[in-house]
């Protein structure tokens, strides 16, 4: 069974933001249990899961290792609708660096650019990828 019901108009929406969305928020739990959203670009296979790369070192690798129950939230429209929100783990995962993805840089070269990386910097500061397995999606 997939995971999104393109068949539905949710499914088609999600589908395609989770596609074309350039940032989302990925929200973990630290040890003491508090939220921590951080805003992340992302890429979406198109089927369960969502490749992000991460700076070393930071809270949101500590909170992944003790617990890798993550959500990644879209920005809604700004009033109460289009939300769509994919729960599920996350781990570091053994992916290529960002620069060796086509798909990636395909989506983000004009921002890695705009911020004043090349995509080989971006690759080195951004060097821990990290693998979302999606298990529901959900929203309106």
């Amino acid at each position: 069974m997939a995971l999104l019901d393109t068949s539905t108009e949710f499914g088609q929406r999600a589908e395609r933001r989770l596609r074309e969305e350039k940032l989302a928020w990925l929200t973990t739990v630290d040890r003491a249990g508090t939220p921590r959203p951080v805003p992340v670009w992302f890429l979406w296979d198109g089927e369960e899961s969502v490749l992000i790369y991460s700076r070393p070192g930071t809270p949101k690798l500590r909170a992944i290792a003790g617990n890798p129950r993550v959500s990644l939230n879209l920005d809604g429209d700004g009033n109460g609708g289009d939300i769509v929100v994919a729960l599920g783990e996350v781990v570091e995962s053994d992916d290529r660096p960002a620069h060796e993805v086509p798909e990636y840089l395909e989506k983000y070269r004009p921002l890695i650019e705009r911020n004043g990386w090349t995509p080989e910097s971006f690759a080195a500061d951004y060097s821990v990828p990290i693998r979302l397995t999606v298990r529901r999606v959900r929203g309106h």
